[in-house]
C-alpha cells in the first residue's frame, strides 16, 4: 500500500476508489474491460489496471502508446517490495510491450507456443478487440506453438484462423496447406499455426515478419518456445531485422528445477533460465495462471492475458482523452 499510496500523491490522485469513479464518469469500466479478457483475475488486477488507466487519463495523454507505459507505472506500484517482479520491474515492462505493440512500427506479434494455453487466447482476443481502434494499419496477432491438432482445436473453440503449414525439412521451405477461418468477426483476425518440430516454428515466425513475441512456459518449454525464441533471434541478428523477444514464465521455484529442490530465490528453474538467454524483457510468473504472477509479487493475472489488458486499456484512456 505505501508504494501505490505514493504513486497515486506523485500524479495527483486522491484514491483508488476515486480513480474508479474518475474513469466510470469517462466511460471506461476497468473492472469490465479486465475480467472481460481474464474471468479468474484477482481483484488486485482490476485495482492495478484502475490506477494504471486512471494516469493515463489525468495526464490527458491522446496517444494509446504514451497511455500504455503510463498504465505500466500504475502496475509497477502494485509490486511487492523484494519480489522478483520489482527486481525485474514487470509493471514498466508490461507497459511498454504494451507501447511497442500501439506502435506503427510493430506488425506483427506472437504469442509462442500460446495455443497450449487458453490465456495466450484470452490475451489475442483482448489485442484484436482494440488495437486496431487507434493504429492506422491493423496489427497481425498470431499463435505459434507445436502441434497442429492443438493449433486447429484452439482456433476452433475461439473462432480464429488456422493456418495449417507443412515444412520441407530439405530445402527448408514452409508450404501453406490449408486457412480455415472459424469465426467472420474481430477472432478471425488471429492467426493460429501448429509446427511439428522447432524449425517448422522457426520458419512460421520468419513467413510472418514477426518483430515482437512472448513466450509461455505451458507445455513445451524445453521442446519449443524458448528454443524458437532464441534461434529466431540469432537469425533477426544476423540479418537485421528487428526483433524484441518477451520471457513471460519463470521465477522462484518454477517447474523443470536443475536441482529439484525449489530453493526459493536462490534457485531459478530451467525454464526462466532458458528465458534469460534470449529475452529482451523477462516477466515473472505464469503466462496464464493468476496466482502464480501474484506469487512472484506482482497481481493476479496471467502474463499473456495482461498483454490485452495492457492494450485494451491504453486504447480506452486514448480515446478518452480524443
Amino acid at each position: 500500500m505505501p508504494k501505490i499510496e505514493a504513486c497515486l500523491k506523485a500524479n495527483g490522485l486522491e484514491s483508488l476508489d476515486a480513480c474508479n469513479e474518475m474513469l466510470l464518469a469517462k466511460g471506461i469500466d476497468c473492472d469490465k474491460i479486465i475480467r472481460g479478457i481474464q474471468p479468474i483475475c484477482f481483484d488486485n488486477a482490476v485495482w492495478a489496471y484502475t490506477l494504471g488507466t486512471a494516469i493515463a487519463v489525468k495526464r490527458g495523454l491522446k496517444s494509446a502508446a504514451e497511455c500504455a507505459a503510463a498504465i505500466g507505472e500504475g502496475l509497477e506500484a502494485f509490486t511487492v517490495p523484494g519480489s522478483v517482479a520489482e527486481q525485474r520491474k514487470v509493471g514498466l515492462g508490461h507497459g511498454n510491450l504494451g507501447a511497442m505493440l500501439l506502435h506503427e512500427d510493430t506488425h506483427c506479434f506472437a504469442f509462442l507456443a500460446g495455443h497450449e494455453s487458453f490465456a495466450a487466447a484470452e490475451g489475442a482476443i483482448g489485442i484484436a478487440r482494440t488495437a486496431n481502434k487507434v493504429r492506422k494499419e491493423p496489427l497481425r496477432v498470431i499463435l505459434n506453438g507445436l502441434g497442429k491438432d492443438a493449433a486447429m482445436i484452439i482456433s476452433r473453440i475461439n473462432g480464429f484462423t488456422y493456418v495449417q503449414t507443412d515444412y520441407d525439412f530439405k530445402t527448408g521451405e514452409l508450404k501453406i496447406v490449408n486457412t480455415t477461418a472459424y469465426s467472420d468477426g474481430e477472432r478471425a483476425a488471429v492467426k493460429c499455426y501448429g509446427a511439428n518440430d522447432v524449425l517448422e516454428g522457426v520458419a512460421i515466425m520468419k513467413a510472418e515478419g514477426v518483430e515482437v513475441s512472448i513466450t509461455g512456459n505451458s507445455t513445451n518449454p524445453t521442446r519449443f518456445q524458448h528454443l524458437v525464441a532464441g534461434t529466431y533471434k540469432k537469425w533477426a541478428i544476423e540479418n537485421g531485422k528487428k526483433y524484441f523477444s518477451v520471457a513471460s514464465g519463470g521465477g522462484t521455484g518454477r517447474t523443470l528445477h536443475p536441482d529439484n529442490v525449489a530453493a526459493g530465490p536462490a534457485s531459478y528453474g530451467l525454464t526462466d533460465s532458458m528465458g534469460r538467454m534470449h529475452g529482451d524483457a523477462q516477466f515473472a510468473g505464469s503466462s496464464s495462471v493468476p496466482a502464480h504472477v501474484e506469487m512472484m509479487g506482482l497481481i493476479g493475472a496471467g502474463n499473456n492475458p495482461m498483454v490485452g489488458m495492457t492494450v485494451a486499456c491504453a486504447v480506452a484512456a486514448s480515446q478518452a482523452n480524443a
